[in-house]
């Protein structure tokens, strides 16, 4: 028996997925086109995991925000930055929080069709999928400097 579908529409789904790939990417075992093409968008998006039948993602999405993240990297870390303390400096942060942040930079700079409350909320909730309090409030805080400057 499926398990119960998960909250959200296709481009929730989207975001999730680019962030879930961004965190693979970065652990450098898959190549872009093949985490992309092959192990998300058929075997992941929209699937049945482990008992839980996930929402059919928005593919052109996913594929737009995996891409523009990954391949443009260095810039986004540039964005992300100087939203950070001297406390948790980038490379300091877990290798999903950066996914989101980069994630995030992608579509706040990159993204202008994308309102930024909707941005925020939506990386917000990714945060909420992995994390407790502390780090949804820290993820929330960088998002909301990382908006504040790129769409100054």
């Amino acid at each position: 028996m499926a398990g119960k579908p998960k909250i959200g529409g296709p481009r929730s789904a989207a975001r999730l997925g680019a962030v879930q790939a961004l965190f693979q990417l970065e652990q450098g075992d898959e190549k872009n086109a093949q985490v992309i093409s092959t192990e998300y968008i058929e075997h992941r998006l929209g699937q049945e995991i482990e008992g839980d039948q996930y929402v059919a993602a928005d593919e052109k999405l996913f594929a737009d925000i995996t891409r523009g993240a990954w391949m443009r990297k260095e810039e986004w870390d540039e964005v992300i930055i100087p939203c950070l303390t001297d406390d948790w400096p980038l490379e300091r942060l877990e290798p999903l929080i950066r996914s989101i942040f980069r994630a995030g930079a992608y579509e706040l700079t990159a993204r202008p069709d994308v309102p930024t409350k909707v941005i925020i909320n939506e990386y917000i909730d990714v945060a909420h999928a992995f994390y407790e309090r502390a780090e949804i409030s820290f993820v929330n805080g960088v998002l909301d400097k990382m908006a504040k400057s790129a769409r100054a």
